[in-house]
């Protein structure tokens, strides 16, 4: 718990989910914070969307938003290559769309700032 956080919609600060459920390592190329769970507030689209451009290129997704303000804040890989294959199902942060609150410190401080331990879905 000397790192624990809780992780905030950037917009309208409602509370998406914690660092207690991180379970893998960001790609390269995506700055994402990957979770097993995350709150009621987090809603996901039924449709499925394409990745046109970076990292997500070719990926078939469901958009994960805020559902208090509709801010997109992440997403759920449903399809991709082998290299993002591990990804499929949990949940992805986009660190640019939330802050975090460090409970030791008692700070807020953007997601994209904060280094957490490593961990593997092995973990």
């Amino acid at each position: 718990p000397e790192e624990c956080a809780v992780f905030h919609c950037r917009r309208c600060w409602t509370v998406l989910g914690d660092s207690l459920q991180l379970c893998g390592q960001e790609p390269p190329g995506l700055s994402v914070l990957i979770c097993f769970k995350v709150t009621s507030d987090v809603t996901w689209t039924d449709s499925l969307l394409v990745g046109l451009e970076g990292a997500l290129l070719g990926c078939a997704y469901y958009l994960l938003s805020c559902q208090s303000c509709g801010l997109a804040v992440g997403f759920i890989l449903y399809s991709s290559g082998s290299d993002l294959a591990y990804l499929r199902g949990l949940f992805c942060f986009f660190k640019d769309s939330i802050t975090c609150y460090l409970l030791k410190s008692q700070i807020i401080i953007e997601a994209s700032k904060v280094i957490f331990p490593a961990v593997t879905l092995k973990d």
